[in-house]
């Protein structure tokens, strides 16, 4: 029996019942039930396919949208600890007017001394060997650095700027063989000045007599001295005290309160006598 669509076929009997079949096919699929069931069927086996040819799709969307949530949060992340670098150093110095109000000591004076302006910086790269403790910031002389300015982090001071360039800085870190901080030991308001030995997590106390009420654990703060650093900030913990009498004065040693050898962004202070100046 020979097929009514071979080639032997007229194209006008082929459209013919091509038409035919789709009228019987639209009819049945309108009055009977069975038609429906077959339907359902069918979009039950092809509804898998679909699900598959819509996957690489889906897979994109779900990739670019996770990509947009990591970059925001990411940005929300940077933001927040900026704002935190700034709150930390607020913190340090309501600390330190903390104390000096329970000891009942005018604030007038010493809050003039207080930092106006400050700015955060980021750490590029570090410069450390036992005879320099530098790092390099991306900020210069066209956001208002110069020479001389205190930086802090979060914890406590860290040290101070040197070779300001117009987009970059040097910090020399208080552990640096060439740097003194003046401070007080806050328990008692002795003054005193500590200086780098060139090790990253312990400073030396400079001349210090046998007789000195030093003891471990004390805080040491800046003491305002120097204009360099303003007054308050904290500076290291007394750790170690020797006292040889065959020496002319003790031994004492303390650790940095500040993170100097994971830093990453610091704050940059302004002393109010220094913006005066450089607004005139």
């Amino acid at each position: 029996m020979k097929s009514m669509f071979e080639r032997t076929a007229s194209l006008q009997l082929r459209l013919f019942v091509a038409v035919f079949l789709s009228i019987v096919l639209i009819a049945g699929d309108r009055y009977t039930q069975g038609s429906t069931i077959i339907r359902t069927s069918l979009n039950t086996l092809v509804s898998p396919l679909i699900y598959v040819a819509n996957l690489p799709y889906e897979l994109f969307s779900l990739s670019a949208k996770s990509l947009h949530t990591r970059d925001q949060l990411l940005t929300e992340n940077e933001a927040l600890k900026k704002k935190q670098m700034l709150q930390s150093e607020q913190l340090q110095q309501y600390q330190y007017l903390a104390r000096e109000n329970q000891k009942l000591r005018a604030l007038l004076g010493s809050s003039a001394k207080q930092s106006n302006r400050k700015i955060i910086a980021q750490v590029l790269s570090v410069h450390s060997n036992p005879y320099s403790h530098q790092v390099v910031i991306n900020r210069g002389t066209t956001d208002g650095l110069s020479e001389g300015q205190a930086v802090i982090d979060e914890m406590g001071v860290v040290g101070q700027l040197t070779k300001v360039g117009s987009t970059t800085s040097r910090v020399l870190l208080m552990t640096d063989t060439t740097h003194a901080t003046p401070v007080r030991i806050l328990r008692n308001d002795v003054r005193t000045v500590v200086e780098g030995i060139g090790k990253i997590n312990v400073v030396k106390l400079s001349h210090v007599p046998h007789s000195l009420d030093v003891r471990i654990g004390d805080i040491l703060v800046t003491s305002g001295l120097g204009a360099t650093f303003p007054e308050g900030y904290p500076v290291a913990v007394i750790t170690e005290i020797n006292r040889d009498e065959g020496r002319p004065f003790a031994q004492v040693y303390a650790e940095p309160i500040a993170q100097l050898d994971r830093v990453r962004l610091l704050v940059i202070l302004w002393r109010n006598e220094q913006e005066r100046l450089n607004n005139d």
